[in-house]
């Protein structure tokens, strides 16, 4: 496979972090089921642009700036009550948890699953795919944050008041990430000095089991980590 050149990854990075902004403001506006359309949609890009922590970044600032957007619109063009119109703004931060969360199960199954077929990752991949996640869910607080600075008046005090139930009641993704992280800090101690088999990449690993989940192939995940209540006020 042809490594693309700088320039041309460059733009396909952020063509792809523009559509999905794009696909997440349509569902905003749309205002149908945007919890799991923020999820399923955070699910695609997750399992074909995830690549680093960088890349994680892009992906959930771009859903971000489509929930702002989208919300700000709404209330533009709207003449119900703003905390109605702002109702899809808490339903997409849960969907986006959600999926974030079945990225943090997918990263603990695809340790599992190397396991079950004897094969190991290095302890530098190991430690390294670890770090990024026990970065997740504050990098899924701290966009939210920003956003909230960035958005408009009611926008700007969903945003904020989210980030503090979160932070009073946890995330799912948060929730997970405690099992994740346990089976890696397990998996490095055993892992010791094993050199990284030839093809066997975690990242990769991780990606193929997020375009599972996305085709619906993988459903024990989407059952078990439901898109729901740690980050949605209730009410």
């Amino acid at each position: 496979m042809q490594k693309k050149t700088g320039g041309g990854a460059a733009h396909d990075a952020k063509a792809d972090t523009s559509a999905l902004e794009a696909e997440v403001r349509s569902a905003i506006a749309k205002g149908d089921n945007v919890q799991q359309a923020v999820r399923d949609l955070t699910v695609k890009a997750l399992s074909t642009q995830h690549r680093d922590l960088e890349s994680l970044r892009r992906i959930i600032t771009a859903v971000m700036q489509g929930v702002r957007e989208g919300a700000q619109q709404k209330l533009q063009h709207t003449s119900v009550h703003p905390q109605t119109a702002l109702t899809p703004v808490r339903d997409a931060v849960a969907g986006l948890d959600a999926a974030l969360a079945q990225f943090a199960e997918a990263s603990k199954l695809a340790l599992e699953e190397a396991a079950g077929r004897a094969q190991k990752f290095s302890s530098e991949e190991l430690t390294r795919v670890r770090n990024e996640l026990e970065s997740v869910e504050n990098l899924f607080l701290e966009i939210i944050q920003a956003s909230a600075s960035t958005a408009q008046k009611v926008v700007s005090e969903t945003l904020h008041d989210l980030v503090a139930h979160a932070k009073r009641n946890g995330t799912s993704v948060g929730s997970q990430l405690k099992e994740t992280l346990a089976a890696f800090n397990h998996e490095i101690t055993s892992a010791g000095q094993t050199r990284l088999e030839a093809g066997l990449q975690l990242t990769h690993a991780i990606t193929d089991l997020m375009r599972q989940v996305a085709a619906g192939l993988l459903t024990g995940i989407a059952e078990r980590v439901k898109p729901d209540d740690k980050t949605k006020k209730p009410g």
